[in-house]
Formats: structure tokens, sequence, C-alpha cells
């Protein structure tokens, strides 16, 4: 193909809603720092989510760091994450000096397993917080998550980066524990270039991360700081990117989840391939559809890989967990299974996550689906 297919690239409204509210930066000049986009962004997407307070930041990442530092995570403390997932969801940890115990996922979303999760507060009985990521856009188990954080009276974080718009029993991810973050990288379901959101129903602590993220300045006509800061805070040009973002939003959960079920339909009769399940009650918002082979397969995830890269077309492996990174090498892990592979493990080796860029037209999406089905 000489058109490349993207895993997922960056799609503006065809109604120009970001040029809108960038425009409105430069003609009142308000480029840097914050400024009404900023404020109009945070209040649009607490409202989307129903979260009561939202603070704009630079990344995902950056919501992430302080998320734990409102929590209060410091050195030797320990924080229970999800292993299936991108580093960015474990890295704050470390900034805080704290020590990550990476959990195993179970079968059904792919997310951390809660029996993994018990087992964990088996062996450390004094967690301070857990961090659960929703893995691909499907919700993690968060009835039985948010049940073990309040027996056990531990602070829930939850990763919906890749979820945003994702539903769990009627109820927006990010907004079942203490603190939510969103991530707007170019390749997330909506962008605002590079940046992130933390959400919490504390007025209080969203407004001491927004005092952390403009460099701990405290009210006083000279520079004075009592605390360390951050350069975390958002722009107001990226914030009217993310405004105008925000309203297709739901049109852009519907092109990835038609995405997902082309996918599903077309390779139903071959027992091989299982596409990434979503329970009942759950709408995934399908960010990435995946999907992992059966271990006997005799065409194996680099061959599809090969495959599709020979077309021009763009896949990669589900993401490596965190307990297998070198990095992370010295760090606990729980595993779901006794004496064998761990669930993470084997999603890993056996997965592939495929074309889901909602500018994909439905005869590149016919073109990728050949392709695997060709090698089957």
């Amino acid at each position: 193909m000489e058109k490349r297919i993207f895993l997922a690239s960056p799609h503006m409204s065809k109604e120009g809603y970001e040029q809108k509210y960038v425009k409105e930066a430069f003609d009142t000049n308000w480029i840097a720092p914050l400024g009404e986009n900023v404020n109009k962004f945070e209040e649009e997407l607490a409202e989307y989510v129903g979260a009561k307070h939202a603070a704009a930041l630079s990344a995902g990442t950056s919501a992430m760091h302080m998320a734990l530092k409102a929590t209060g995570v410091k050195e030797g403390d320990i924080v229970f994450c999800s292993s299936l997932t991108f580093s960015a969801t474990v890295n704050p940890v470390t900034y805080e000096n704290a020590t990550p115990v990476f959990i195993d996922s179970e079968e059904e979303t792919w997310n951390m397993d809660p029996k993994a999760l018990e087992r964990a507060f088996e062996k450390y009985p004094n967690p301070k917080a857990v961090i659960v990521a929703h893995l691909y856009g499907t919700p993690a188990k968060m009835d039985e998550i948010v049940e073990i954080c309040k027996k056990h009276n531990v602070t829930l974080i939850e990763d919906a980066a890749e979820s945003l718009g994702a539903t769990y029993k009627g109820k927006q991810t990010g907004t079942f524990g203490k603190y939510g973050i969103f991530s707007f990288n170019g390749n997330k379901i909506i962008t605002t270039s590079g940046g992130g959101m933390l959400v919490s129903d504390d007025e209080e602590r969203i407004q001491k991360v927004r005092f952390w993220s403009t460099q701990a300045r405290e009210k006083a006509r000279h520079y004075e700081h009592k605390e360390i800061g951050y350069n975390y805070r958002m722009s107001n040009i990226c914030a009217g990117i993310g405004r105008g973002q925000l309203k297709v939003l739901d049109e852009r959960i519907k092109q990835k989840t038609e995405i997902y079920k082309r996918y599903k339909e077309a390779f139903k009769d071959i027992p091989e391939i299982k596409i990434q399940p979503v329970p009942e009650n759950t709408r995934s918002n399908h960010w990435l559809s995946a999907f992992v082979l059966d271990k006997n397969s005799k065409v194996k995830p680099n061959d599809i890989m090969d495959a599709l890269d020979a077309e021009n077309i763009e896949s990669r492996p589900v993401w490596k967990p965190m307990n297998m990174q070198p990095v992370f090498a010295k760090c606990d892990f729980i595993s779901a299974c006794d004496g064998e592979r761990s669930i993470g493990q084997r999603l890993f080796e056996n997965g592939i996550c495929l074309p889901s860029d909602t500018k994909m037209t439905e005869e590149e999406q016919n073109a990728v689906i050949d392709v695997i089905k060709r090698l089957f």
C-alpha cells in the first residue's frame, strides 16, 4: 500500500472546533501560561466524565505523578500497580522514591486481577496506593477492585489514559477511585498534541495539584517558594485543541467501536484468534483493537506483524508487562497463576494490537483483515 495505515493517529474534527478555540487564544493573546481554554477544558472534561474537579496538565504522566503526590506517596512506600500497561503508569512511582509491586492480569478483561490484588495485600498489608490501568480502553473489574481497596483503606488511582469515555456499569472510568488520570497524547482517542488531566471529587487536592504544577509559587509579589514545584500545567493553546476534540469524542468512540466489531466479525471463524473481550455491563472505547493467538497457533505474532509491515500497515505487540522490564527487575510481582507463565506474559507473547485509526476507511481495514486471513 502506498498510503501507510497507522495504529492510531490524531484526528481533528471536520467542523474545525479546535481551530476556533485556538484562534480565540491567539486573538486574546492568551497563548501561555494558562487562560480561558484551560479553565473551560477542565470544567468540560470533568462534566463529561462526572467528576467534580479537574486539573489540566502537560501529560498523563504528570497527572499520575500529581495523583501520587496528592495521595502522600513518599520514599519507602509500596504502591500496587497493574503490570500489563505502558511504563508511564508506573514511572511516577519511582519519582517519589516509592516501590512498585506489580499485579498480574485476568483473562476476562486483560486488566488487574482482583484475586492477585488480594494476594498482594496478604504479602504487603499496608501499601500507600493501588494503580489500576484500563487496558486499550476496556474497563477493569471495578466492583471487586473498589471493594478490596475500601476493605484495606487504601487510595485507588485509575490510569484511564487509554479509556476516556469507557464505562463500567454506566459509570465513567477515571471516577471510581480517589483520582483518575487521562492522557491526550497524539495517539489517544482525543488529543491536545500532548497533555493530560487529573480528576477528583476532592477540591482541596486538585487546587493543591494546580499549585504544585505551577512551580509551587506562593502568593507574593516576589517569587516565594516553600515547597518543590513542577512545570506541569497545560498551555492555553493545547487546551483549545482539547476543547474542540472533546466535542467529537462520542463520534470517535462510535468509530473505534465499529472498527472493533469489523475485526471481531472478520476473525470469528479463525479459532486461533481471540479478540480482547468486553464483559457484560461494560462499554469499552476500543482505543486499540487487540487480539491474542492461541498458544498452539502455527501462525505467530511476528508472522502477522511482518506481513502487515510488508504492506505498509502498522501494528504492535501487546504491552510488555512491567515485571518483565529490565528497569523493574528488582520489583516484586504477584502472579495470577501458580507455577506457570503469568497471564500478562501470555498476553504479551501472543498478543497483537491492530490498526484502529479513526481515519482508516473500511476498505483499508479490509486490506488489514485480508493480510491476516491469508496467513491462516
